[in-house]
């Protein structure tokens, strides 16, 4: 039985179906988000000297959750999607539990890397479940509304961890993670059917697993586009490592930090919704070499005002910062979509692998430019402008390959049948 055939037996509407997925992605979102206003109150509660330390706990999801694709997008082809939604929620449920009765920063920050490990789970299972029930015009749709509802949870999920401050201490929002955790596998249980049919699995093998791994890496366009995308999230996890010492230590916004933090999510779902308009008309290449100019010119202009010694207020950050995040809605979606043209042949194994290896230079980029804040914006500029020239370099080099390739498959092709007589 066909997988269509099978898709018009399930209960689950395609709203509710459109919501559990959003939902299952912003997992993520929710994990980094809410804790943010929390980190100085962490710091505080652990006698952190160094209060840069309490940004490991950001960068060390990322990294669980780097390692955790690795394995959860293969075993999800060969096992199906729910086993893996199970799985990767129960692991992430231990993480939580390890934070809320973590007595230093060590255990917290163990804690934060096994729920890292856990998210990788529902956040690959979410776009394949997709793509098992929907084809062609029908998952675009789907996968545009997915990421209409996963833009906004940036934007409200500080709000909720402030929210959960004013009736309890950071413990809570943990606390709330574990209802989160606990409310989605109650709908997967009760509402979610398996999507991903027997017939159309693929077994895992250590050999298929490293073939697919190799051919990622021996692709220059890929490896190439796998390098830009590295640089440009990792100066954005230098901006949420150190955003909370930002807004709050450097600025003063106290309590306000979430809708600052807020606005500037909207931006990028703004800069998302044009790119889905404008990709069509200008092209992936065009868009993406467009937007990391924009940061690197706007990174360049706020570097000069930092030596010309002017005092930089709220207004003026917010205003280069609205600038970075509009770029960054032009170019995650291209960029992702480029490194995954040449390998369509091994989707699976390619997306794991360029989301895993891609995270692990981010973290590394992160962790480093955050660690590097000394009470001033110069860091998280020099971040911004030297990853992103780097990623500039990366992207021409990769639409080279790409054109000297696509200049080789014509140079081989068969000529065709002469018209004269």
């Amino acid at each position: 039985m066909s997988n269509v055939s099978q898709m018009t037996k399930f209960s689950m509407s395609a709203t509710e179906f459109t919501i559990l997925t959003a939902t299952l992605m912003s997992i993520v979102a929710i994990s980094i988000d809410a804790l943010l206003p929390a980190l100085g109150f962490i710091a505080k509660d652990f006698a952190v000297a160094d209060k840069n330390q309490v940004q490991l706990l950001i960068s060390i999801l990322f990294l669980g959750m780097a390692l955790g694709q690795l394995l959860c997008g293969p075993l999800s082809d060969a096992l199906g999607r729910k086993p893996i939604l199970y799985g990767g929620l129960a692991v992430y449920f231990v993480g939580t539990i390890i934070c809320v009765f973590a007595q230093d920063l060590t255990v917290l920050i163990i804690g934060r890397l096994i729920q890292g490990i856990g998210v990788a789970g529902p956040y690959i299972s979410a776009i394949s479940l997709v793509r098992d029930r929907y084809v062609g015009r029908d998952m675009a749709k789907v996968m545009s509304l997915v990421m209409m509802i996963f833009i906004l949870v940036p934007a409200i999920a500080p709000s909720i961890g402030q929210l959960i401050l004013f009736a309890a201490d950071w413990h809570g929002i943990f606390v709330f993670y574990i209802i989160y955790a606990c409310a989605i596998i109650s709908w997967i249980f009760f509402r979610l059917p398996e999507t991903l049919v027997p017939e159309n699995r693929i077994p895992f093998t250590r050999t298929g697993f490293l073939n697919g791994f190799k051919e990622v890496l021996t692709n220059k366009s890929t490896t190439s586009l796998i390098v830009c995308i590295g640089c440009v999230f990792g100066s954005l996890i230098g901006y949420l490592n150190s955003s909370q010492q930002i807004f709050q230590t450097l600025f003063g916004t106290g309590e306000l930090f979430s809708v600052y933090f807020g606005i500037l999510a909207l931006v990028l779902g703004v800069s998302s919704l044009a790119n889905s308009r404008l990709v069509q008309k200008l092209g992936m290449h065009y868009i993406a070499n467009c937007a990391i100019c924009l940061i690197i010119a706007s990174s360049l202009i706020f570097f000069a005002l930092h030596y010309f010694a002017i005092h930089i207020s709220l207004w003026m950050f917010m205003l280069y910062m609205a600038m970075i995040f509009f770029a960054f809605g032009l170019l995650f979606g291209n960029l992702n979509a480029l490194a995954m043209e040449p390998m369509g042949h091994v989707a699976g194994i390619a997306s794991a692998v360029i989301g895993s290896v891609s995270s692990l230079m981010s973290i590394t980029i992160g962790t480093t430019i955050g660690q590097f804040y000394d009470g001033t914006l110069l860091p998280l500029t020099i971040g911004f402008l030297v990853m992103s020239c780097i990623a500039l370099l990366c992207l021409l080099y990769s639409s080279r390959q790409t054109q000297n390739s696509s200049e080789n498959a014509d140079m081989t092709a068969p000529s065709a049948p002469s018209d004269s007589k």
